[in-house]
């Protein structure tokens, strides 16, 4: 007969269980039931995360493999902070807490199972692990290495069943005072952390803001600013993942991304606080991340992550703040409320994100983000809705977001980014040259701004629409003037240095500002490489525009408004083939597209013979 060939891997485990689940099931078995079934797939969404699997969940037992230890630690802190938030909501007799246990080590896998010491091990640690604690194996520890600094107390050598050889056992500490100084990871002496706490808060004192340190508060270790992709600012500085959504509904992913945009734009009003534009966080969605690498990779020390779960009438909203240098957890929450209370939500998260960062806005000033201009939970959501579709960068997504827009106004006359965003739509369609009057559809798209400052004068969103409006109208001085105006308004908002930029015949500072925002913004959208690609033409860089472009679409390979800049590019510069190839992807992208609508980018060119080499080339190229 034939012997099995047996499949064996090198994986880490993660082995929990609920510490007290029979006096639990004994006390109440449905509310017991309940909450497991919650937690469990709280539990299972933060494993995907992680990269890992949940093999099984039998009972109060979860185990789960992860090819990566630092994956499987990080999750198993995760978990833990996560649980200890929700349990906060319960009463004491009723809270359901976890002991993790993590390994790595040789398995045998059959089918989806796995089985093995490194699994038994795995559930000997979590049995010596306090409740809401972690123990891990000295082969986890030696793994790890530095690659997390959480710091690590040995609490010795432990024999458990069913192993030859006694297992070396690590305590990860989840309160900053359980830390072993002579054992821990993180190298500098707390009284160096503290100083260099004390000189950000100096430097961010000069930009309107009150700092204090709190003796109950932990310290925190500087980044590694040397690992970092980008700077690490002076100034505090934060990103916004987006919030998952856990009912894995689609048609519900809307008001995820909506709540993730608010929150944004509650913290981008604060000053002082360096905000990473919504554009670079959503470059993340639908992703497995590792915090601290976000933090490296976007410049920022603080990141924000969290959860929605719509159910009937009521939002459930988690969210916890982390120190992407440290991976610690500063703060985290549950909110489970009715859907109509959605706003205070957004703005008691943001709050507690600041009052975690150890700031007070001086003279107690109030955030007020512009969007946050009806109580209409209703018009608020069909709002989510039109940015969703107009975001498409399509003909349908436009007319799709006008209709979504136009219910949101029927719903909340006064609904100023409603009238804003339904403005836009009017001068998309002259730009996509859909429209069949672009004088008619400019007086709409005036006429709809002009609502939208008169409902909310003081929205940075609603003075950049009007600047587009009026440069639409060839009114680029007043478009100038309004686009200024929304920068001084929300001075982290990078769309608003790219709107400036965008009105400006100075084409070196429009590159200026481009790279500002650019720097804001370290993830961008195809927009600012299209704004950016233009400017550099205008000045005669052309092999610097056809670096813009390209970069944009290298992120959007069916982004129109790259392909028809290299176009021009490509004609100017005599590559005929080169422009025919942009020429035919621009029309397949939208048909619609003339030579006729192509004349404010040909006017913006000064030299005359230029604007009649472009008008030749381009209709060699199959422009009619």
């Amino acid at each position: 007969m034939e012997k099995k060939k047996v499949t064996r891997r090198l994986r880490a485990i993660l082995s929990a269980d609920v510490q007290g689940y029979s006096r639990l099931m004994e006390d109440d078995e449905v509310a017991t039931v309940e909450t497991i079934t919650e937690y469990r797939e709280t539990i299972s969404s933060l494993v995907t995360q992680y990269n890992g699997r949940v093999v099984d969940s039998p009972g109060d037992n979860i185990l789960a493999e992860f090819a990566s230890v630092v994956d499987a630690v990080q999750c198993a802190v995760e978990i833990q902070n996560i649980l200890k938030a929700k349990n906060e909501d319960l009463p004491a007799n009723r809270r359901m807490i976890f002991r993790i246990g993590v390994n790595i080590g040789d398995v045998i896998q059959e089918g989806d199972r796995i089985y093995g010491d490194g699994v038994n091990i795995a559930a000997r640690l979590e049995s010596l692990a306090e409740g809401g604690g972690i123990c891990i194996s000295g082969t986890a520890y030696d793994h790890i290495g530095n690659k997390l600094a959480l710091g690590y107390n040995f609490i010795g050598e432990h024999i458990v069943k069913n192993i030859a050889k006694p297992v070396r056992v690590y305590k990860v500490p989840m309160e900053p005072g359980e830390r072993n100084q002579e054992k821990t990871l993180i190298k500098k002496p707390q009284l160096v952390a503290i100083a260099v706490v004390a000189l950000i808060l100096v430097l961010a004192g000069a930009t309107f803001w009150n700092f204090y340190l709190r003796s109950s508060s932990p310290s925190i270790e500087p980044a590694a600013v040397e690992k970092m992709a980008l700077a690490l600012p002076d100034n505090p500085s934060i990103a916004v993942l987006p919030f998952s959504n856990i009912a894995g509904d689609p048609k519900e992913q809307y008001l995820c991304d909506g709540f993730t945009e608010q929150i944004i734009t509650v913290l981008a009003k604060t000053p002082g606080l360096i905000v990473t534009a919504s554009n670079t966080s959503f470059t993340f969605k639908g992703q497995s991340v590792n915090v601290q690498q976000v933090g490296k990779d976007l410049g920022v020390r603080y990141v924000l992550e969290g959860s929605v779960q719509k159910s009937g009438a009521r939002l459930r909203v988690t969210a916890q703040l982390i120190d992407a240098a440290t991976g610690n957890h500063l703060w985290a929450e549950k909110y489970d409320q009715d859907l109509e209370d959605i706003f205070d939500m957004q703005n008691e998260i943001a709050l507690k994100i600041m009052q975690s960062l150890q700031m007070n806005l001086v003279g107690g000033t109030t955030m007020n983000p512009c969007a946050r201009v009806t109580t209409n939970v209703a018009a608020y959501l069909k709002f989510l809705q039109a940015i969703h579709f107009s975001n498409m960068g399509t003909v349908d997504g436009l007319y799709l977001g006008r209709q979504m827009c136009e219910q949101a106004i029927e719903l909340d006359p006064d609904y100023g980014p409603g009238y804003g965003l339904l403005a836009l739509t009017y001068l998309d369609e002259v730009g996509y040259c859909v429209s069949k009057s672009p004088k008619q559809s400019v007086a709409k798209a005036f006429e709809l701004a002009a609502k939208a400052l008169s409902a909310s004068n003081d929205c940075p969103f609603s003075r950049m629409v009007m600047g587009y409006v009026y440069m639409f109208m060839g009114q680029n001085d007043k478009a100038v003037e309004e686009m200024k105006a929304a920068i001084a308004m929300d001075p982290n908002w990078p769309n608003g240095y790219v709107g400036l930029a965008f009105s400006l015949r100075d084409w070196n500072e429009a590159i200026e500002l481009i790279e500002k925002a650019l720097r804001l913004n370290p993830l961008p959208l195809p927009w600012y490489f299209a704004s950016l690609g233009r400017a550099y033409g205008r000045i005669g860089k052309y092999e610097e525009a056809i670096a813009a472009y390209k970069r944009g679409l290298e992120k959007a390979p069916d982004y129109f408004w790259c392909h028809i800049g290299l176009a021009y590019v490509y004609t100017i510069l005599g590559s005929e083939e080169d422009a025919r190839f942009e020429v035919d992807e621009a029309l397949k992208i939208n048909p619609h597209y003339s030579l006729a609508c192509m004349g404010p980018i040909i006017q913006s060119f000064d030299d005359e013979a230029v604007r009649n080499r472009l008008i030749e080339s381009m209709r060699k190229a199959g422009l009619e």
